[in-house]
């Protein structure tokens, strides 16, 4: 457990306080029905459905203390039900140590489009040896299942009509939530999650239509988080405050150190970028005592360069784009980064950055509305002032 540093909440959606208003006005009952609260204890039972899944058990929670040492466990994680009444299924991997020691969770898939994520855990996962751990290694591949199937990032659902949920801003989730999306988070974070974590590493990749290098997000002020980021090979490190919904934001409410490694680019494998977070995750296990052998390349090797904020550069018209510097391209006040034509090929618009700093993602897409996100810049310094942050 840690002091968290105290962070700023952002206000409920509109929404939200629509639909909660008139519940709480209902009575008590419904009310305390949707409080954010865990259904289940910290630490309990492996619970098995009895169903078999491509010759995988099915359980509904899970105690990772019961499971054979030594041994590799394949499992799959009863989630939320779909209109039909079937349930979303959860890929479980466990590298369950001959001994006792760290418990380290890695989660991938929480995007649907972000495939180098999943990919660079099921690589990590090859290569563990229970027999000669010491500890726990437990991987969660593909959380958000219906995003995934449908290689998007958010998840679809039919409450309100068709909608697309970003499940990252739902965590720690609800299990009696007002959507199945936010029911999903709730059920996988209290009965899977929670209950059998110490450390955890939550991957992600840049999102359809806009790219990024490789690099972390996380809160360098918190000393497991600082050490984690470090054993990496990454050239950059965004060092950023958690804010509400997300995944490592909800491992840190409940005291438990995470951070969200971007391991490149949307919808593909990125086979030359994932060996360099194979080797940090590697070098995780080995510092807190998970798995013999000496730690590798870090971020001192790679020269990293460590942002304090990312600065959004946003579209001001709609147009086909001519963007002019590269990831990872340092950048300075007044620069110019990127030229905007209308169907003619008049220009309607010159960008330039508004800030020194490294260019931490850029768009893909050739086209543009009004509004998007063409690049975010992490400066080492705040924002100049009137300068919205980037949201990930």
């Amino acid at each position: 457990m840690f002091n968290r540093p105290p962070v700023n909440r952002r206000r409920r959606s509109l929404m939200q306080s629509l639909l909660i208003s008139p519940l709480a006005l209902s009575g008590i009952g419904m009310a305390q029905a949707q409080v954010s609260t865990p259904a289940t204890p910290a630490r309990i039972s492996t619970v098995y459905t009895g169903d078999v899944i491509n010759g995988k058990k099915v359980v509904s929670s899970l105690n990772t203390d019961e499971l054979e040492p030594g041994k590799k466990h394949l499992l799959y994680f009863q989630g939320v039900q779909m209109s039909t009444g079937q349930h979303w299924y959860v890929s479980v991997v466990v590298a369950k140590g001959a001994r006792p020691g760290k418990r380290i969770t890695l989660t991938s898939g929480v995007h649907g489009d972000e495939m180098s994520s999943v990919h660079t855990v099921q690589t990590v996962m090859g290569q563990l040896k229970p027999a000669e751990m010491s500890g726990t290694v437990m991987a969660v591949l593909d959380i958000a299942r219906p995003a995934m199937e449908s290689m998007q990032r958010r998840w679809p659902s039919s409450g309100r009509g068709f909608e697309l949920t970003d499940m990252n801003r739902e965590w720690p989730g609800n299990e009696n939530g007002f959507s199945a999306v936010s029911r999903q988070a709730g059920l996988v974070f209290n009965r899977l999650l929670k209950p059998n974590t110490d450390l955890a590493i939550d991957f992600h990749t840049g999102t359809t239509g806009l790219d990024v290098p490789a690099f972390h997000i996380g809160d360098m002020r918190i000393p497991d988080v600082k050490t984690m980021m470090l054993l990496y090979p990454v050239p950059a490190i965004w060092d950023n405050p958690a804010y509400p919904g997300v995944l490592h934001n909800a491992y840190i409410d409940a005291g438990i150190p995470s951070f969200t490694p971007e391991v490149g680019v949307a919808r593909r494998l990125d086979l030359d970028m994932t060996p360099i977070f194979v080797e940090g995750t590697m070098n995780v296990f080995k510092h807190y005592g998970v798995m013999p052998g000496a730690i590798g390349r870090t971020a001192v090797d790679a020269n990293v360069y460590i942002g304090k904020s990312a600065v959004p550069v946003l579209t001001t018209h709609g147009g086909f784009i001519e963007v002019l510097v590269k990831l990872n391209a340092k950048v300075t006040p007044g620069q110019k980064v990127a030229i905007q034509r209308n169907a003619f090929g008049e220009v309607v618009a010159e960008y330039t950055s508004p800030v020194n700093g490294l260019v931490g993602g850029l768009r893909s897409d050739a086209t543009s509305e009004p509004g998007n996100v063409l690049l975010f810049i992490l400066a080492d310094a705040a924002p100049l002032s009137g300068s919205a942050p980037y949201l990930e």
